[in-house]
């Protein structure tokens, strides 16, 4: 019999949305975790931007990673798994959340902080040619992308619209107006706003209003009062009173609005559709669903959609899921009735709103970017590492207190067809005996005269996302079929899922193999059978089988002297981990990667093989180097390889620049001796960076080789290069010469 390592998992918290009241949960529960929780974060978005800084990010005064929380950063901290993806609806019945690309997610105790939308559906030609204010990261990539065209058209007579004249669309208004003055003479742009009410800064007192309307005199920014958008077209916006005003862009700042699926789910909301909650912060309906930020409305104290009071709902709300979890009374947040605004002028300097009190000072600014810089930095500094839990929860009264090896480490049968019934796994025309059988083992047909191939791969989850990690194994170990030129056909998986109560377990198991099924879906390949037991940590092995014509196999020593090695795909997995397990890597870094472990090899085989290829395989473990030694291997050649023709991952070369590799890389390191030239160029340590689900390395003739890569790109092989060249070996003073 075995103790248990850790702690069994008991219940899963879902945090849906990484908006402000759910970034300062988190943090919390990074100070002190809960054994037996485990949280999961669910984002469309890896950073989330900072309402306070947004309207300076805008004017230039704060990068990206200085205007943003990193989400991935900020979950791995928090022992929370991050789930890059976006919900379309909740099935409550189910206490599932189901999202658009992705299966369902289950919880048992749901927060949602998924901000809101300005309102476009009621005015035509919005929705397709407006640029709505929120969600944040899409107006940013449209706002960047006009800031590109500016630049190209320096020429041009620029006219932008803002529809919207209440605080967010006036500061928004002022900033982009400074922005413009730092790339185009005043003479250049006009910004106009558009509002429907009496005044602007609606909800402010007259006097701010008076303020701000200064600042836009002197912006020479056109203020239309008492107007009525009806109608948005490509380069136009008319108006109710027969106002019509030329844009090259629109950018919609009204009323916001919920996602319509809110309603549609059957949480009870507000006559706008905002998720309705108790002063607790807990939904009217669902007692198992929590909302704050936006998205929430209090039923007894109505407030604005305003950043400041998600802001302050963040320790109320994850004070109270503590307490749901745990089983004890809520506690009534009540939030403040006035609230002091600052708004930025977009020149270092800003107005103050509070009640009737109004001012404008630089000194303003300054209390501003402090206060501001001070809210984002408590998402910097947290320590890597998560403190040990102080309370955990309770055990239900049936669960095993130890567990056993063997056959009593299995998961029990109810979970594994639990898991299997979700899969819905369809038929295969060559697989007799499967996962529909009650059968011991798989039984499969091969085609006539073809020969077997099998391969084997196996370890521990990289990632926190269990579906991805089944895809990212797929595409590992596809891979060695694939850079044989074979063709799947069934695979066998071994998963070990941490221990937890059954129904936690079988939702971990589902997710896992969901993504298996997922990446095999494409290839004709089909899940046959397995192996399920519990253990301390995610770990999946994969048995792929496959098949192969007599005498047509791609083999790693066939290389010619003159081929070209072309590169499917960038390097630089393992530091990037490495990176990610010390807290030092940025999400979108990872998300990156994430994007790259999922790109599947198989695209790539029929197009090597059509240009000639002489030689091929995939680079993993062993690395760069350690993989085209084994290809030189044998024989009397040698490679010229260009490192600077090498792709790299996006902050690989910062993270291997910062010492930071992965545990097999000084194993790697080994076989350092038989690579001529500089071990200070900074590509060197990235040559023995061990790779997971990494590319194809294929020596093409060299008549052949330009237009080969030329159809991987086309493919969707981006980053694929052609880096090196085979030599005969008496031209080298060692097998591999880097240039």
């Amino acid at each position: 019999m075995l103790q248990i390592a850790q702690y069994p998992i008991v219940k899963d918290l879902v945090f849906l949305g990484g908006g402000h009241s759910h970034a300062i949960a988190l943090k919390y529960l990074a100070m002190n975790a809960i054994a037996g929780l485990q949280i999961t974060l669910i984002s469309d978005c890896i950073d989330t931007p900072y309402s306070g800084m947004l309207p300076g990010h805008v004017a230039g005064f704060y990068d990206h990673d200085t205007a943003h929380i990193d989400l991935y950063s900020l979950a791995q901290r928090a022992g929370a798994r991050f789930y890059h993806g976006r919900a379309i609806g909740l099935d409550l019945a189910h206490h599932q959340i189901l999202c658009a690309d992705r299966p369902p997610v289950r919880f048992d105790l749901l927060s949602i902080d998924i901000g809101s939308t300005p309102q476009t559906a009621t005015v035509p030609g919005a929705a397709d040619h407006a640029i709505p204010a929120k969600p944040v990261p899409r107006f940013l990539t449209a706002w960047h992308a006009l800031l590109d065209a500016i630049r190209r058209q320096p020429e041009k007579q620029w006219q932008l619209v803002i529809v919207g004249g209440g605080a967010g669309g006036v500061e928004l208004a002022i900033n982009v107006d400074a922005r413009l003055r730092h790339i185009l003479p005043t003479t250049q742009f006009q910004i106009t706003v558009i509002h429907r009410g009496d005044r602007i800064m609606t909800g402010h007192h007259s006097r701010v209003a008076q303020q701000v309307t200064q600042v836009l005199k002197e912006r020479r920014i056109q203020v239309h009062c008492g107007e009525t958008v009806v109608e948005v077209e490509r380069q136009r916006v008319r108006c109710a009173s027969g106002l019509t005003v030329d844009c090259d862009r629109t950018i919609w700042v009204t009323q916001a609005a919920p996602p319509d699926w809110i309603s549609a789910s059957g949480l009870h909301t507000d006559e706008r559709g905002f998720i309705l909650v108790y002063d607790t912060l807990q939904s009217l309906s669902h007692p198992q669903v929590f909302a704050a930020g936006d998205i929430a409305a209090i039923a007894r104290h109505p407030r604005p959609k305003a950043g400041v009071f998600a802001v302050r709902q963040g320790l109320p709300l994850v004070q109270n899921l503590r307490r749901a979890l745990q089983g004890e009374p809520l506690k009534p947040y009540n939030p403040q009735k006035t609230y002091l605004a600052l708004i930025g002028t977009g020149d270092r300097q800003a107005i103050a709103s509070w009640g009737p009190l109004s001012g404008r000072s630089p000194w303003l600014w300054r209390w501003k970017d402090r206060i501001d810089r001070a809210f984002m930095a408590q998402f910097r500094d947290l320590p890597p590492m998560l403190s040990p839990p102080k309370t955990a929860l309770p055990l239900p009264p049936q669960h095993p207190t130890m567990y056993c090896s063997g056959c009593g480490s299995k998961v029990g049968a109810t979970v594994l067809q639990t898991a299997l019934q979700r899969l819905k796994i369809p038929p295969h025309p060559a697989v007799l005996v499967g996962l529909h059988s009650p059968d011991d083992a798989a039984i499969s047909r091969l085609p006539p005269k073809a020969h077997l191939v099998q391969t084997l791969d196996h370890f521990t989850s990289p990632i926190a996302d269990p579906y991805q990690f089944g895809k990212i194994m797929v595409n590992h170990c596809l891979s060695d079929l694939w850079a044989m030129g074979a063709t799947p056909q069934t695979v066998l998986a071994g998963v070990t899922i941490p221990y937890g109560v059954a129904v936690v377990t079988t939702e971990t198991l589902y997710q896992v193999l969901a993504g298996v099924v997922a990446a095999l879906k494409p290839t004709g390949a089909t899940l046959v059978g397995g192996h399920t037991t519990e253990g301390d940590r995610l770990t999946l092995s994969l048995t792929s089988q496959g098949y192969i014509a007599p005498n047509t196999a791609l083999r790693k020593q066939g290389l010619q002297d003159g081929d070209v090695l072309i590169l499917t795909k960038a390097i630089g997995t393992g530091t990037l981990f490495a990176g990610c397990e010390r807290g030092r890597t940025p999400g979108r870094w990872i998300a990156a990667m994430v994007d790259a472990m999922t790109q599947s090899n198989q695209a790539a085989v029929p197009i090597v093989r059509q240009w000639g290829a002489t030689a091929c395989t995939d680079i993993s473990g062993f690395g760069l180097v350690g993989h085209l030694l084994e290809m030189l291997e044998h024989s009397d050649l040698g490679v010229m390889l260009n490192g600077a023709a090498i792709p790299c991952l996006e902050g690989a070369q910062q993270t291997i620049n910062q010492g930071l590799t992965s545990s097999l890389q000084g194993q790697n390191l080994a076989v350092a001796a038989q690579i001529a030239g500089s071990p200070t160029a900074p590509i060197y340590p990235l040559l023995f960076d061990p790779q997971t689900a990494g590319g194809l390395l294929v020596a093409i003739p060299r008549d052949r080789a330009s237009d080969c890569l030329a159809a991987l790109r086309h493919a969707g092989y981006d980053d694929a290069g052609a880096i090196a060249q085979v030599v005969p070996r008496a031209e080298l003073t060692a097998p591999i010469q880097l240039i």
